[in-house]
């Protein structure tokens, strides 16, 4: 078994929470906190992908 990698972890549970954000904002009519959420999750995901992308080039 693999030890945790507590980088990805974190951004992952990040990303989520930015998600459940983006639904909760619809649901309270707030176009600025979605559109936070929005870009939030956008940055965390893409900033995941890069650090993996990144990981994997390093082996």
């Amino acid at each position: 078994m693999e030890q945790i990698q507590y980088r990805f972890l974190f951004t992952a549970i990040i990303g989520v929470i930015f998600m459940i954000g983006i639904g909760i904002m619809i649901a309270e009519n707030s176009p600025i906190g979605a559109i936070i959420c929005i870009i939030g999750t956008i940055f965390t995901i893409g900033y995941g992908f890069i650090t993996k992308r990144k990981m994997r080039k390093l082996r």
